[in-house]
């Protein structure tokens, strides 16, 4: 079941699709408009040395990939390095944040490692979140997240809307309204 008003979200991308621009935009609009976001958004390419991350709270981009080594096959992330950007979002976090930007869920953060500790750790504190997620890794996703997610187009419009509902209800809440899903599940 999924909920529009949920604060956790999936924006949900094919492979020709391109969630690093859809969230790198989305982020400079609500930053000009006051809007406190953590996180980061994926630069470059998995498959080669460029891998790197903008850390959406100072502008700073950092290296994720492995040092080059032309016998490396597949993702070149370098894993400590992956945990430093963590440790620096989660102290960004730690000062105050109005949402959460994930670049990406993949098998590590699957695994309960990667930035999934940010996931949690913004849930708790009330802080919205969005996530991209490749359609192939959607059904790991739904067990991850217990199907407590709202599952978002890869496009603007989408995260827009879902923007508006939960930064809206978060503000101001109807007395008359319903409470949502995940509220009662909170």
């Amino acid at each position: 079941m999924f909920d529009a008003q949920c604060d956790l979200a999936a924006l949900v991308y094919e492979q020709y699709q391109d969630p690093d621009a859809v969230s790198h935009e989305f982020d400079a609009d609500l930053n000009a408009r006051g809007v406190r976001v953590v996180g980061m958004v994926q630069a470059g390419q998995c498959a080669d040395s460029s891998l790197s991350a903008v850390l959406l709270h100072s502008g700073e981009t950092l290296l994720l990939a492995q040092d080059f080594d032309p016998a490396a096959q597949g993702c070149r992330l370098d894993l400590a390095r992956l945990q430093n950007a963590g440790v620096r979002i989660a102290e960004a976090l730690a000062h105050g944040a109005d949402l959460v930007i994930i670049n990406r869920f993949g098998k590590r953060e699957r695994d309960g490692k990667g930035l999934f500790h940010l996931i949690g750790r913004a849930l708790d504190a009330d802080i919205p979140v969005v996530i991209a997620v490749g359609n192939d890794h959607f059904a790991d996703w739904i067990r991850f997240a217990g199907g407590m997610s709202v599952k978002l187009g890869c496009d603007r419009d989408a995260l827009d809307a879902w923007w508006h509902s939960i930064s809206t209800s978060n503000a101001e809440p109807e007395p008359a309204s319903h409470p949502t899903v995940c509220e009662i599940l909170k």
